[in-house]
This record gives C-alpha cells, sequence and structure tokens, in this order.
C-alpha cells in the first residue's frame, strides 16, 4: 500500500523543485524526506526522481504518479474534513415560517442533514409570530422567519417586497363588492400588513378564507375565492400580481435568523450558515 505521508513528501518535492525547500515546508527534517522517496520508490519499483548538477525533477514515472498522488492526498483530506463536521451532535429545534417552508427549505434540510447526520433537527412549521412565541417559551432553538421593518430582533438576512396576488386580479377587484381577502390567521404579519394597507386607503375588506397552511391558502386563491398576499420570490404559481395602481402598496417585509439564548452554538451556527448559503446573506443587526 502506498504512504500518504511519502506522498505528501513526493509532491513537495515536484512543486518546490528542492529536497531542501520541501523539506522546510513539511516541517521536516532533510534526511527524512529523502527517507520518504527513497520507500516510494523501493514500493513501486521505480525511478521517481532525477537529480544531476544542474536541477531536479520528476521522471516519466514520477509524472505519472503525481497526478495520482494528489487525487489521493485530494480524498484523504476529504474524508478528513467529513469526519471533523459530523464530530456535531445533539439536538436543535428550528423553526421556519411557513411560506419558506413551502419554497427553499428542502435544500437546507436535505444539505445540513447530509452534512451532520449525528444532529438531531427538529423541525416545526408555523407563523413568524407564533414562532417568536414559541421561541421565548425555550421551545425553539433557531427561528428563520419574517419581521416588520424597524424591528431589532434577530440578524437581518434579506429584505422582500409583499405583493396583492389574484387568479384573476382585473376581474376580482372590478367588483363593488368588499375586497375578499384570503389570508393567515392572527399573529400573521402579512395579514397585518395587508389590513393596515387597505385601511390606510380606506378601502373596504373582509376575509373570505383563513387558513394556517400556505398551500390551502393558495388553494383557495387559485379558486378565485379573493386577494392573497405574499413575498414576491414566493408567489405560488397560477396566480398574477396586482398592480399598485389598483391597491395600495405593501411595506415590504424581512427575514431574519434568530437564536435562542443558550441553545448550542456551533449547532446553531452550523444551520445558520447552511441556510444563509441557500438564501444569500445581507447585513446583521442586533
Amino acid at each position: 500500500m502506498l504512504d500518504l505521508v511519502q506522498l505528501r513528501s513526493f509532491l513537495a518535492i515536484q512543486q518546490t523543485g528542492s529536497f531542501t525547500r520541501a523539506a522546510e515546508n513539511l516541517g521536516l527534517g532533510q534526511s527524512t524526506v529523502s527517507q520518504h522517496i527513497q520507500k516510494l520508490e523501493a514500493t513501486l519499483d521505480r525511478r521517481l526522481i532525477f537529480r544531476d548538477t544542474h536541477r531536479l525533477g520528476l521522471t516519466p514515472d514520477g509524472e505519472v504518479l503525481a497526478g495520482h498522488a494528489r487525487a489521493m492526498l485530494a480524498i484523504d483530506a476529504q474524508v478528513f474534513d467529513l469526519f471533523a463536521a459530523n464530530k456535531l451532535r445533539g439536538q436543535l429545534r428550528l423553526g421556519v415560517s411557513e411560506d419558506f417552508a413551502t419554497s427553499r427549505l428542502t435544500a437546507v434540510l436535505e444539505d445540513f442533514t447530509r452534512a451532520y447526520p449525528s444532529v438531531d433537527l427538529q423541525l416545526t412549521v408555523a407563523l413568524s409570530g407564533a414562532l417568536y412565541e414559541m421561541q421565548d417559551l425555550g421551545e425553539i432553538d433557531l427561528v428563520f422567519a419574517k419581521r416588520r421593518l424597524g424591528d431589532q430582533r434577530g440578524r437581518l438576512v434579506y429584505r422582500e417586497p409583499l405583493i396583492w396576488l389574484a387568479r384573476d386580479p382585473l376581474q376580482l377587484t372590478a367588483q363593488s363588492a368588499p375586497l375578499p381577502l384570503i389570508a393567515f390567521p392572527p399573529p400573521s404579519i402579512t395579514r397585518k400588513l395587508a389590513l393596515e394597507a387597505l385601511d390606510a386607503s380606506r378601502i373596504p375588506w373582509r376575509i373570505v378564507c383563513t387558513c394556517g397552511s400556505l398551500s390551502g391558502l393558495t388553494a383557495a386563491a387559485r379558486a378565485g375565492m379573493g386577494v392573497l398576499v405574499q413575498p414576491r420570490s414566493m408567489a405560488p404559481a397560477g396566480l398574477k400580481e396586482i398592480p399598485q395602481d389598483i391597491l395600495p402598496p405593501l411595506e415590504d417585509v424581512e427575514f431574519v435568523l434568530v437564536p435562542r439564548n443558550g441553545a448550542d452554538q456551533a449547532l446553531i451556527t452550523a444551520l445558520s450558515d447552511e441556510i444563509l448559503s441557500k438564501v444569500g446573506s445581507s447585513s446583521e443587526t442586533t
């Protein structure tokens, strides 16, 4: 079997063109590096390095070995990185808002559980306001959810515009009756912002469908029952955005990461990094 330590010395010589510099880079004595090469050549029964009074280089057999040696050392490093990452273990309770759960959560969970198989991840999907209440009671370790502009809770990940959506926007908004709304129940942030915008513009409204599940709200909107409010990037297929000249503009929302004080910091950091890698990071607030 080939010795990875000997292969590392072999590649260091190739890269530096010198036994002396290779030994310095590896933190070894020159005699030790020479022994590594002698043993490697003996194992393969091939001359790998030639030297004369002017230069040092690889023989044709050495050139062939170099590519394989780099691949073997790369695999070795990957294995060590994998098991170093997998030293993380324990339980982490994650809470995510309903709209994020139906859009990007799958990719986060898939990559996190693959990287940290020893972590017991418990997932709660609920409205943002409900998640914050649960975290205040110590029931959730990390929340990824929405907050209103001006709220200082958590670490800002990104800001998102809210939009009005409907199956047939012009037909629906042309009705003289109060605007039919499809909404999450309280304490939904999107519901509250929608009602504030309509009240400020003196537009009459009525709630025609309330559901804690985005899939349920989406089904109602696709059936033409009323208007739904969602972040633009999470707008369900089959619905169209209602222009702002028909309904009033909505306040943006911010998606944030909120760790619980006292939670395992290593687990919080690992999962936060995974979420940030999927949705992109922004500025940080405290």
